[in-house]
């Protein structure tokens, strides 16, 4: 095998760069690529079996062919175009991919807090604390490495996060309860002596996750964390279409005891299809923690992408044009526990998501590694070694590339961001609200466009009012290769969905373009 300096290295990605058109094109000026598709236009087949390993090293330019030739034309643009509005897929700013870059070069495995040894760890722990300050959370209570409750870590992106969410929720709903049941402050933990054991001992037959309209990752941590996805409920107040139902929250908890139940909250801040929140107050939120505080209920914060709606508080120049967003995100400081994706809003690169706690010495008790021998670290400050917090004893870097991001740009390129985003969002929101062939959803109510608008934050849902032409709306889109969409199903029928979420949003060039795409497919 040939070595090879980190300078030739470098050269082959340039020359592989250089041959690969869709990246070429895609980092065009904006203005120069109205017609460029997202998606490749055909993809030829390549089973899993198409090649044999080679038995002896071939030329290492056979590589390069294969890659320029047979992968790369074939990848979609998500991350690289403004008009990929699938899924929630940001893109990556040039200071994130420089430090995504480095990430890979130094290739370091940010598990153990050797802080003589690496400065990874310290990293992490000031990114994430500069984190805390763009979400605008209590430094007191949320602050990472410090001598305080606050405790946070990087993962691979939502999912994780919301399985470290409820996994804390479970472990301190289930202690909580056996300290009632037994009247000793210390004890079992599900960490320690598993589910059952301390189910039996907690007096508890089910733990279940209250919610409204979670994603989908929060049944499937229900599962993986031993509760099960029929534990998910629903409490919905009736005649809306995300909000929490106090009264019946306060009534569950009421009967928690009685019916040998105890309670995880997960609030969806910045729901999948709509974009909405879970609460429309801080009003709302301090009543939900009142409740929870009383009847020993964990509260999880699902903030994907809600959470950047965070970014607006108390901003001087937003007045009132964002205060239907930023009613659903006040005060979730007072949750236990909050998640948020990094490679959607934030734009950093695949894999990455955020978590935070208020209760940092409980993710060891779940979390702990077991300590072995060739894994000790002699730190004596407060930061916590990531393999005892999280799920992996083998981590990516992923902090790199949000400390590059973050330094680079600062609060007020985080806002411009994602007021462009908002902006492109709520255009075509405002354009499909007068357009007679076309519905915003949700529909219900008889508020004003204004009132309609108001209340998007990134997310646009919509479908052709008349159904012959919303039947295969969403391929006839995708097969224009302008934009990109994703499909889904609102009130039982077909549903278009946009998300913006990319950095390079330019709202007018954009939504003239998401607007001519629109009325190309109906004709």
């Amino acid at each position: 095998m040939e070595a090879k300096s980190l300078s030739d290295i470098l050269d082959t990605v340039k020359q592989i760069l250089s041959t690969a058109s869709t990246v070429a094109n895609l980092h065009a000026p904006q203005n120069a690529k109205p017609n460029i598709s997202i998606l490749p236009g055909s993809i030829p087949p390549l089973p899993a079996h198409a090649e044999n390993l080679p038995e002896s090293t071939p030329p290492f330019q056979r590589t390069i062919d294969r890659l320029t030739q047979n992968i790369l034309p074939y990848l979609n643009a998500s991350s690289l175009s403004s008009r990929y509005y699938g899924f929630v897929t940001g893109g990556v700013t040039p200071a994130a991919l420089i430090g995504d870059i480095l990430t890979s070069i130094f290739d370091q495995n940010n598990a153990v807090h050797l802080p003589s040894e690496s400065v990874g760890t310290i990293v992490e722990a000031a990114a994430l604390n500069m984190l805390v300050d763009l979400f605008q959370l209590p430094k007191e209570e949320w602050e990472v490495g410090g001598e305080g409750s606050g405790g946070g870590v990087f993962t691979t992106g939502a999912t994780a996060t919301n399985i470290l969410g409820l996994a804390l929720g479970r472990e301190w709903v289930l202690t909580e309860r056996v300290k009632e049941a037994t009247g000793k402050e210390a004890g079992m933990s599900v960490g320690g002596h598993g589910l059952l054991a301390v189910a039996q001992a907690a007096g508890v037959d089910h733990v279940k996750v209250l919610s409204t309209l979670p994603h989908s990752s929060i049944s499937k941590a229900a599962g993986v964390i031993g509760l099960g996805r029929s534990a998910v409920q629903s409490i919905v107040r009736t005649g809306s279409i995300l909000d929490i139902d106090v009264e019946k929250l306060q009534s569950l908890a009421e009967d928690a005891e009685a019916e040998r139940t105890a309670y995880i909250l997960a609030i969806s801040a910045g729901e999948v299809n709509t974009g909405l929140f879970a609460t429309d107050s801080g009003h709302v939120m301090q009543q939900v923690r009142e409740i929870c505080d009383k009847y020993k209920i964990w509260i999880h914060v699902d903030g994907a992408m809600g959470l950047f709606a965070r970014l607006l508080l108390n901003h001087p120049d937003t007045t009132n044009q964002y205060a239907k967003v930023t009613a659903g995100v006040k005060r979730l400081e007072l949750a236990d526990s909050i998640g948020a994706d990094g490679h959607k809003l934030l734009n950093v690169p695949y894999d990455c998501g955020i978590f935070f706690t208020r209760h940092k010495k409980l993710s060891e008790e779940v979390f702990s590694n077991g300590n072995p021998a060739y894994l000790a670290s002699t730190a004596t400050d407060h930061v916590q070694n990531p393999f005892n917090i999280g799920l992996e004893n083998s981590r990516r870097f992923r902090a790199l590339p949000v400390y590059t991001t973050l330094s680079a740009y600062g609060r007020e390129g985080y806002v411009d961001m994602l007021r462009r985003q908002i902006g492109l969002s709520r255009k075509i929101a405002a354009w499909l609200y007068d357009h007679e062939q076309y519905d915003l959803l949700p529909r219900g109510g008889s508020g004003s466009k204004e009132e309609a608008v108001a209340k998007i934050f990134m997310i646009v849902l919509f479908r052709a009012k008349d159904e012959e032409k919303n039947k295969g709306l969403v391929s006839r889109i995708k097969s224009d290769g302008r934009i990109y969409v994703s499909g889904s199903v609102w009130d039982g029928k077909p549903a278009t969905r946009i998300a913006v979420s990319n950095w390079r949003v330019n709202v007018q060039e954009d939504g003239n373009i998401v607007q001519d795409v629109l009325e190309d497919v109906l004709s």
